[in-house]
């Protein structure tokens, strides 16, 4: 395979103040999610986390694909029992660092989305697709089911239709992929980096003490039965209310002035 060197599998840019933009750029394998790209976007995402001026951050695909899942040449190489067993975790702790990083992170989605690329945009706390973009958890279809993909499939969509598409394995259009939930705009893909970067400019607005303590929130609360939700919910929203932040856009907003975040 005439791949891209190791070394530039993934870049990162700043588009506009306060949004990371990280690119996947294993063009000519899909970008697929071989064990040395997770790493780099591990470290990536570690970054962004410690970088006060960093408000979202946005995952996109370099060339016609978007993420073609884990590196099939790769496993064929060594799919030792200890090989997978540490392949399958690296992935499970990267998504979980996603969905666990206190900072937004939106998908950019193009091309083809498949395994545990559809695996990746259903981690991502939200994801604006290309019309023309596909996705799959088409595992079934060589005999290797989807399980890891399934826990992110699985929270993001209602459970029939994850499990139609873990069972089927087949392509789903982005316009089918709007309608169950998985992707929140589908654009023309000429209008994708557009559709992307406003809405990561709606979202970088905000506090960003307040990003963090909402996603940290949403993702606890959502597991919990609904009594334990809401005494949760109370916790946190009280003692956001004890913030800077709060304090300042409650003022910003009685005074119909833009607030100025302080990020306490």
């Amino acid at each position: 395979m005439n791949d891209s060197p190791a070394e530039v599998w993934l870049t990162t840019s700043r588009p506009q103040e306060g949004v990371v933009w990280i690119t996947l750029n294993r063009p000519e394998a899909r970008n697929a999610l071989s064990a040395r790209l997770m790493a780099l976007l591990s470290t990536a995402l570690e970054a962004v986390v410690a970088d006060a001026s960093a408000r979202v951050v946005v995952i996109a695909g370099a060339g016609p694909a978007f993420c073609a899942g884990h590196d099939l040449r790769e496993i064929q190489q060594d799919s030792s029992e200890p090989t997978m067993r540490a392949l399958f975790a690296q992935c499970s702790a990267l998504m979980t660092r996603i969905v666990r990083m206190p900072k937004p992170v939106i998908a950019r989605v193009h091309g083809v989305a498949t395994a545990a690329g559809c695996q990746l945009v259903a981690s991502c706390d939200l994801a604006v697709a290309a019309e023309t973009a596909r996705f799959a958890t088409p595992g079934v279809n060589i005999g290797l089911f989807c399980s890891t993909p399934m826990v992110a499939l699985s929270r993001a969509l209602g459970r029939k239709a994850a499990m139609e598409m873990l069972l089927t394995g087949e392509m789903v259009d982005a316009a089918r992929a709007l309608a169950l939930g998985l992707v929140n705009q589908v654009v023309p893909e000429a209008a994708l980096d557009e559709a992307v970067l406003a809405l990561a400019a709606r979202i970088a607005s905000k506090s960003p003490l307040t990003l963090a303590i909402g996603k940290e929130a949403f993702y606890r609360q959502v597991e919990m039965d609904l009594d334990a939700a809401y005494g949760y919910a109370a916790e946190v929203m009280t003692r956001n209310m004890m913030a800077r932040d709060a304090a300042e856009g409650i003022a910003a907003f009685l005074d119909k002035r833009p607030p100025v975040w302080s990020g306490s």
